[in-house]
């Protein structure tokens, strides 16, 4: 594993501090989660990475930190498709803006836990069976191709199999308590609908990150820099969703700057023991990719209808 058990310390309890003011002293008691509040919490999450990043280039060299801003932004790009999630959620399940922020706190905390043991594993595989690679390869191809050809197909959060699972095993009230995940009912303790919501966040993400880890991986080996740059990227997921969760659904061809992104990396791992491409190039493709199909999407407006069809894509 690269990187000192000191860094890793140091990082894991830096984030937790960051948390804990997230959480305790700059949304203490808010009700409501601001658009101007969003865009100087997002601005912080992301000039934390920029500095981290800096750190990165001046102590471990230009190569390193080439590939953690390469890493960092394909991982914030691809966390676009949560904040879809997030918004067909909370409109299924009615969640109060109150409790919005708490729950996508539990959320990401949680998220930052099964990354870490995601890219253990996946650092590790490629380590010990090189062959590893070329299955992460093949795999982001087919992710990139299938996302291309979903056309923004509905989620049915309804017959969601997490959901189905929590509600049979799980007490659960009709109603919520604030911001509570349990409660009590006749002296009970019984959870409330966030619990549902928080694992369907949880499942979801799992399932987000079987793509955007073996994409970090293609940019580095380094478990130190996929780690930190995962992690500082899900750091501001919980802005940047009350940032852009009324105008995500305007980015209706972002789906193929990401399907590009995907195949992109997919194709870099098949090809990485016979053509090397430089993080550096594989920054500037990544970065055209996503930019281009933001342009697109607000250069060519998508009709009403698209719109409401993208809404509920995951």
């Amino acid at each position: 594993m690269n990187g000192t058990f000191l860094a890793y310390a140091g990082f894991v309890a830096f984030v937790l501090l960051c948390l804990f003011v997230d959480l305790k002293v700059l949304h203490r008691g808010t009700a409501r989660v601001g658009l101007r509040d969003a865009a100087l919490t997002t601005a912080g999450w992301v000039g934390i990475a920029v500095l981290f990043g800096i750190g990165v280039f001046v102590f471990q060299g230009a190569a390193r930190g080439t590939e953690f801003i390469t890493a960092y932004l394909i991982e914030e790009s691809l966390s676009v498709d949560n904040i879809f999630v997030f918004v067909l959620l909370f409109g299924f399940f009615a969640v109060p803006t109150s409790a919005q922020h708490r729950v996508l706190f539990y959320g990401v905390l949680g998220a930052q836990v099964f990354r870490g043991l995601f890219i253990a594993a996946g650092v590790s595989l490629i380590h010990r069976f090189e062959f590893t690679i070329f299955v992460f390869g093949a795999f982001l191809v087919a992710s990139g191709i299938r996302l291309l050809r979903s056309e923004g197909d509905a989620v049915d959060v309804e017959h969601n199999r997490t959901l189905r699972l929590v509600r049979r095993f799980v007490p659960m009230t009709d109603t919520y308590d604030g911001d509570k995940l349990l409660t009590r009912r006749n002296g009970r303790l019984i959870a409330t609908p966030l619990v549902a919501v928080l694992a369907v966040i949880e499942v979801t993400d799992l399932v987000f990150a079987v793509d955007s880890i073996p994409a970090v991986l293609s940019i580095s080996r380094d478990t130190f820099i996929v780690f930190t740059s995962n992690i500082l990227a899900i750091l501001g997921l919980r802005s940047l969703y009350f940032l852009l969760a009324d105008v995500v659904t305007k980015f209706h061809l972002l789906r193929i700057g990401l399907a590009a992104t995907l195949t992109f990396v997919g194709v870099k791992m098949l090809a990485s023991h016979w053509v090397h491409i430089p993080t550096l190039a594989s920054l500037v493709v990544i970065a055209a990719c996503i930019g281009t199909s933001i342009w697109a999407s607000l250069r060519w407006p998508a009709p009403e209808t698209v719109v409401t069809e993208v809404a509920a894509a995951p």
